[in-house]
């Protein structure tokens, strides 16, 4: 599904992805843990096409589309998506008008027929209950007011609308507390556990992976995977730290 191929980076002229390579085939999730600065938040900006992100070598194919021919909103449309650490707000634009806008520009990209108004409505209460979120929620503006947790909840019930081929995820679990750990881990499962998605998840712990059980744990340092495993990875990493992995 995902083929990166030595991709390497530049932002504002400095080198941060060095010669990264990773695959994902549909039916798999895969964790990409590591330290602080090590290109985590990077590669997801970079697949998601976000400005300033200068691919300077490799690349990367999406269903075998070059990804980087592709502008991000025909990435999202092509079935890719993208979670960020810090959700953003736009105040003054309701969820539900953004989330069925979203869904339907994604509709009119893939000449598919759009969703009308009660078809939504329908659509945007079953995941919001799949995600434990009031439906009164997504009547306000987008993330205003919104507390770490519900910001979250509400980026999943995004994910379950706009239902893509491939979640990156970039510390979904950050801000959370044990109970909406538990919520978020369920409703990516519920979503993307299927034998024609995939998911990549970044993480810094071990905690996110109790819920969302990844087929392969990878991790990343000095902008390359210096190391892949299984799920014990993961383990090793919270028991004995980056320092004593990378060391052996």
């Amino acid at each position: 599904m995902l083929t990166i191929d030595n991709l390497s980076n530049d932002i504002d002229g400095k080198a941060i992805l060095k010669g990264l390579s990773l695959s994902i085939n549909a039916g798999e999730i895969h964790a990409i843990m590591g330290p602080n600065g090590a290109g985590k938040s990077t590669l997801a900006y970079t697949l998601g096409g976000r400005p300033g992100y200068e691919v300077t070598g490799g690349g990367a194919t999406f269903e075998g589309q070059d990804l980087f021919e592709l502008e991000p909103h025909e990435r999202a449309a092509a079935g890719l998506f993208l979670g960020f650490q810090y959700p953003v707000e736009i105040p003054g634009v309701s969820n539900l008008q953004f989330l069925r806008e979203s869904l339907n520009s994604q509709k009119r990209a893939r000449g598919e027929k759009e969703l009308n108004g009660g078809e939504f409505i329908r659509l945007a209460r079953d995941k919001a209950a799949l995600l434990g979120l009031d439906m009164d929620m997504l009547k306000r503006p987008v993330n205003v007011g919104f507390s770490g947790g519900e910001k979250k909840r509400a980026e999943m019930v995004q994910m379950g609308i706009l239902d893509p081929k491939l979640a990156i995820l970039d510390e979904t679990d950050s801000g959370l507390d044990i109970d909406a750990l538990k919520v978020v881990g369920a409703g990516i499962n519920a979503i993307m556990r299927k034998p024609d998605k995939a998911v990549l998840l970044i993480t810094h712990y071990q905690r996110l992976l109790d819920y969302v059980k990844p087929d392969y744990v990878h991790v990343l340092a000095g902008g390359r995977i210096v190391k892949s495993g299984g799920p014990e990875l993961a383990l090793e990493l919270e028991r004995e730290g980056y320092a004593e992995v990378l060391a052996a």
